[in-house]
């Protein structure tokens, strides 16, 4: 269980709920006139909290990025929206999954509590789900014994982004194609893992500049929080600044 900004979202519109509630049940008054500038604050604020805690924890949630690992699809700076319910209904604070409702799928950009701490959530590509054997060789990857296919598209240099000179290539992930980097001279790791039930393995599209699956290891299905759909803003101050050509991309 993680203390963050949910867990007090939680805790505040219980007070506020209870409050209120209380002075009804107790004094009968609903007439704002009668009530102690407590009870009026508790009425006024409890239906907001409680509409922006059922919003955030099942519907969407915002996030912002705040680093290059998915470039070229995510760019730091980003404010993304994250479907809350495309993988099942949750419980707030506790995570706990009260209605099945989809399964991540290879190829999604899935928003996860990171398993060496879940108080961080990270944001990688779901390479490899329940059953899959993913080999990774540098700059090679295989999914199920298929190499993946990867087409050149040019080369990426992004100096805001923070990023070495990249070459940008279209990768086709049996049949979900999305645009990765790799960067010239920097060797990649070599491994492979078969996917157990229960989990998945994740990569991010900056292949040679990404924390992710390959170091640490795999994310098991309680720690998913939700899948990436499209930037809503964008905002780097130590970048571009406010790009409004991002706004509406969605994820690929």
């Amino acid at each position: 269980m993680d203390f963050d900004l949910e867990f007090w979202l939680v805790i505040a519109t219980a007070i506020t709920g209870v409050i209120w509630l209380l002075y009804t049940l107790i004094t009968g008054k609903k007439a704002e006139g009668e009530e102690p500038m407590l009870v009026e604050y508790a009425r006024s604020f409890f239906p907001v909290l409680l509409a922006v805690l059922f919003l955030r924890s099942f519907v969407a949630e915002p996030f912002r990025i705040p680093s290059g690992s998915m470039l070229p699809t995510l760019e730091i700076g980003d404010f993304i929206l994250v479907n809350k319910f495309a993988y099942g209904l949750r419980l707030p604070v506790l995570h706990s999954k009260v209605l099945e409702i989809g399964d991540p799928q290879r190829g999604d950009v899935v928003v996860f509590r990171f398993p060496d701490n879940p108080e961080i959530d990270y944001i990688k590509r779901l390479i490899g789900v329940p059953g899959d054997v993913v080999s990774w060789n540098d700059k090679t990857l295989t999914v199920n014994g298929v190499e993946l296919n990867r087409t050149l598209v040019g080369d990426y240099v992004r100096p805001d982004q923070k990023t070495p000179p990249s070459i940008r290539l279209k990768e086709d992930l049996l049949g979900v194609p999305h645009d990765i980097l790799v960067t010239q001279g920097r060797m990649g790791p070599t491994g492979s893992v078969t996917v157990p039930q229960g989990h998945y393995f994740m990569m991010g599209d900056n292949r040679d500049n990404s924390n992710d699956g390959r170091m640490w290891g795999l994310v098991p299905e309680a720690n998913v929080v939700g899948k990436a759909t499209l930037v809503w803003m964008h905002m780097n101050f130590g970048g571009d600044g406010f790009n409004f050509s991002r706004i509406g991309n969605k994820m690929q």
